[in-house]
């Protein structure tokens, strides 16, 4: 799971062992890795001819976006390999049924919602994620958090995150889940999600479009052709605001030099178009990736007739990567794991109404200024 594969990375990079030469890392982690000299700038690989392949590197055909969210202080420190966007998910058929379209706004996305929404025939209008985490909750409600027109820190580097838009942010995400989402939700993640979905329950959600492979899986879908795609809606700010999200590989500093190599070698291949096609549309098995890291790929015909959903799946993507992405998505911090678990935890608790949600940004402003200050 993502969660052990951050934590076992931690625990190896911060004592020096060397057990991972690489790991798939979160760009989320970066900021922490660079600033203790965990990880190896790639330019010490990119400026050695004799470890590079030309034709696989090409760091310039992968997502701009990506490649940003791997760089530190204008260092890139990892190599994106896989990686999503947010997008809107919805049936087709009970919008057809209803006179929908995809929401604009939020204001729209709550409005189809509430059109939908038919518990006593199960079928609930939405479902965001609201498992506590760094990667769950605070996964979808960074992405409100800056539609709404909200910032993380000032320009003086000071937590902000108990403004009035922020809250607003917050209040709409707990009030559309508790109005129009199974209870349960506030303990989903993206696989419950794509499952209730699967299962004819849910009429929109809003996650990765990665999650479409649950969803066009005719053993576990009942829905494969009665899905609809489309990017996030925008805020009050006038913002849609996307994740940026990918699974990178960086090079261990602690390793000796041959392994290094050996490893910049590997992150090389696996990086590369040819792989990226291998393991995609190229692939002889039954499930081919979707979150392949060149537009490229994602533009090819092969592409579209062999990997891509329909219901503007394609077109939704690549709009969302090239328009809707904010780096600032999330705060890029070193401090970031620690803001992120423990904004996490209010926010779900907002969301289960342990609490209200001026509150609970009342109390994140509190515990982000005290990380910040034992940070120094």
């Amino acid at each position: 799971p993502p969660q052990k594969i951050r934590e076992n990375t931690i625990r190896d990079l911060s004592t020096g062992t060397g057990r991972y030469h690489t790991s798939a890392t979160d760009p989320m982690y970066y900021p922490l890795y660079a600033t203790n000299e965990w990880v190896e700038p790639i330019e010490t690989f990119t400026e050695d001819e004799e470890l590079c392949n030309p034709e696989w590197l090409d760091l310039d055909g992968i997502f701009t976006t990506w490649m940003d969210s791997t760089t530190w202080d204008d260092v890139v420190y990892g190599i994106p390999f896989d990686g999503e966007v947010t997008l809107q998910v919805y049936r087709s058929d009970l919008f057809a049924e209803k006179g929908l379209k995809p929401a604009e706004t939020f204001e729209e996305f709550e409005a189809n919602a509430a059109a939908l929404n038919d518990p006593d025939n199960r079928v609930w209008g939405a479902a965001l994620r609201g498992l506590p985490g760094a990667g769950q909750n605070m996964y979808i409600f960074p992405s409100l958090f800056r539609a709404w027109g909200a910032s993380w820190f000032d320009d003086d580097n000071t937590p902000t995150v108990d403004t009035p838009e922020a809250i607003e942010a917050l209040t709409y995400y707990v009030n559309l889940l508790t109005s129009y989402a199974p209870t349960a939700v506030t303990n989903w993640n993206w696989p419950d999600i794509a499952d209730a979905f699967a299962r004819g329950t849910i009429g929109a959600y809003i996650d990765a479009n990665t999650s479409a492979s649950v969803l066009l899986d005719p053993k576990q879908s009942t829905v494969v052709d009665k899905i609809g795609f489309a990017r996030w809606p925008a805020g009050p700010s006038g913002n849609r605001v996307s994740s940026i999200w990918n699974w990178s590989f960086p090079v261990n500093a602690s390793v000796s030099e041959k392994e290094k190599a050996a490893t910049w070698l590997f992150i090389q291949w696996a990086t590369s178009a040819e792989t990226q096609i291998r393991t995609s549309y190229g692939s002889d098995r039954d499930t081919k990736r979707l979150g392949v890291n060149r537009p490229d790929i994602i533009n090819a015909k092969e592409y579209a007739e062999s990997v891509a959903p329909g219901g503007g799946y394609i077109e939704a993507s690549i709009a969302s990567l090239e328009e809707d992405t904010d780096i600032d998505w999330r705060p890029r911090v070193p401090q970031w794991p620690a803001i992120g678990d423990n904004t996490a935890t209010l926010v779900q608790a907002a969301l289960t109404q342990q609490t209200t949600p001026e509150k609970a940004m009342q109390d994140a402003q509190a515990e982000i200024e005290k990380i910040m200050e034992d940070a120094g």
